[in-house]
């Protein structure tokens, strides 16, 4: 393993936070550098960290004006709309993991992995919470011989803080966007319209107002379980547990259909939940994530490839460390 510095590019962001300061906490040998437009932002919250470095990064330079200096890997924590980092890391062979570009916009990304498909290993990582919805719903999914339907839904609590670039793509992915992709009875279509609309019922039980999404779990979940229908919907509002007068969390409602092993009708809803909001679990899997391309796991690094993150990290080992940081699975009572 190289020894040198994984660059978080946009690592002064909340979930940028959490992510170096896991690394850090699982890994206090590894350099780990901050980059962003504004230096004294970015030594800021590497200072705060601890044993972290601070730099600019420029994304109109072809060397990320860091001077030729090596870089291990690259994680961004927003839309690179120039894919001047995913270049570099290609260039220098280093792995490289975005987590902000919706599926339609991951056409650049896609692109540069195509021309270049052994450069490097590429993540797209724009899942819910970053392995947070999908790994769950996999292991769920074990107990179903055939799933015919994957329902997700994701409560985000209107006081949950996720910093100027989480909501920039929040708000591009929910409201610029007119129509969002689902499968419905295996075929791919498009909600638009009054059929972006839905109701989604929080853990509790309460029902609240939804609109449509399509993060990568949406395709990858498809893909992976072969059901015919799959959706997401995110609810922005009170989350269950401000409900009953406790600090906000956040929330991820998984509902499965189908036939169980033995051939029997079988539904299943659980749900997933970090008490401090969206951030840790997304902070989590970014970490990982890096970690297993880079063989901190002490297996060997990931070769290069085009990659969801579900498809890189081993259940019981993401699992272990979700509860590690606070995460819970409660299972809820089917509908």
């Amino acid at each position: 393993m190289s020894a040198a510095p994984l660059l978080l590019i946009g690592g002064a962001g909340i979930v940028g936070r959490h992510t170096a300061r896991l690394l850090r906490d699982a890994h206090p040998d590894i350099p780990l550098l901050i980059g962003g437009r504004e230096l004294a932002k970015a030594q800021r919250a590497a200072a705060d960290i601890g044993n972290v470095e601070g730099t600019t990064v420029d994304l109109a330079a072809d060397d990320l004006g860091l001077g030729g200096r090596p870089i291990g890997a690259i994680a961004i924590f927003f839309t690179d709309t120039t894919v001047a980092a995913l270049r570099f890391a290609q260039r220098h062979g280093v792995p490289y993991l975005s987590i902000s570009p919706a599926m339609n916009e991951t056409g650049p990304e896609v692109a540069a992995y195509m021309h270049r498909p052994n450069a490097a290993p590429v993540v797209l990582g724009t899942e819910w919470l970053v392995g947070a919805t999908t790994i769950p719903t996999l292991e769920f999914a074990r107990a179903f011989r055939h799933v015919d339907a994957v329902r997700l839904g994701a409560v985000l609590d209107e006081l949950d803080e996720g910093g100027p670039a989480s909501f920039d793509d929040l708000e591009r992915q929910t409201q610029a966007l007119p129509a969002v992709q689902v499968r419905r009875q295996g075929a791919w279509i498009w909600r638009r319209g009054e059929d972006l609309a839905a109701t989604l019922h929080a853990a509790d039980g309460t029902a609240m107002d939804a609109t449509a999404l399509s993060p990568h779990d949406v395709f990858g979940l498809a893909t992976a379980t072969g059901a015919p229908n799959v959706e997401f919907n995110l609810a922005i509002g009170v989350s269950s547990s401000r409900r009953r007068g406790e600090p906000m969390s956040t929330e991820i409602l998984i509902e499965l259909a189908g036939e169980d092993h033995a051939g029997q009708a079988r539904r299943s809803r659980h749900a997933v939940i970090h008490p401090e909001g969206q951030m840790p679990l997304t902070g989590l899997g970014v970490a990982l994530v890096l970690e297993r391309l880079l063989g901190l796991d002490s297996k060997p690094p990931t070769p290069a490839g085009l990659y969801f993150p579900y498809q890189l990290l081993e259940p019981a080992s993401y699992l272990e460390r979700f509860r590690q940081v606070g995460g819970q699975i409660v299972a809820l009572e089917a509908a």
